[in-house]
């Protein structure tokens, strides 16, 4: 499947599975939420204390499993995971990243000021996936998803 058909799926769909690897390399999987940026890389909001963040700062590669709603067609994508640096000040890098992550998913917070100090607390850092391969299948035609 090229990238650009899988990123065409992913663009309307908001939830995956992101799987990691385990020091023992068993995968370690969680439901997440991403978005698809206009540079075709998908960005993910995680917490730093969380095991699929040490998983990927030990071993970068990832999967991100991305099923419709009807369950009858998926896409994964694989890449390497490229993490921010957790949140440090209401107005770093960081906290500026996770802003236009919620205004991709959700538009304008009533509260900036109180969702950047949120993101600081909470430790609060963005995943970027810059995807090297994809697959998927539509289980009722054996094809791709996309065609």
């Amino acid at each position: 499947m090229e990238l650009r058909t899988a990123l065409d799926y992913l663009r309307p769909l908001r939830n995956g599975v992101l799987a990691t690897l385990k020091r023992d390399g068993v995968p370690q999987q969680s439901i997440v939420t991403y978005t698809v940026g206009a540079d075709e890389a998908l960005r993910i909001s995680l917490t730093e204390d969380r095991a699929k963040t040490r998983n990927m700062r030990r071993d970068p590669r990832v999967s991100l499993l991305v099923y419709a709603k009807d369950s009858y067609s998926y896409v994964v994508v694989e890449g390497d995971a490229e993490l921010m640096a957790p949140a440090a000040d209401p107005h770093d890098a960081t906290v500026d990243a996770l802003v236009s992550y919620y205004r991709s998913l959700r538009g304008e917070h009533p509260d900036w000021d109180d969702y950047r100090a949120a993101m600081v607390v909470d430790k609060r850092l963005i995943l970027t996936i810059r995807p090297t391969r994809a697959y998927g299948m539509d289980l009722r035609t054996g094809t791709s998803p996309a065609g």
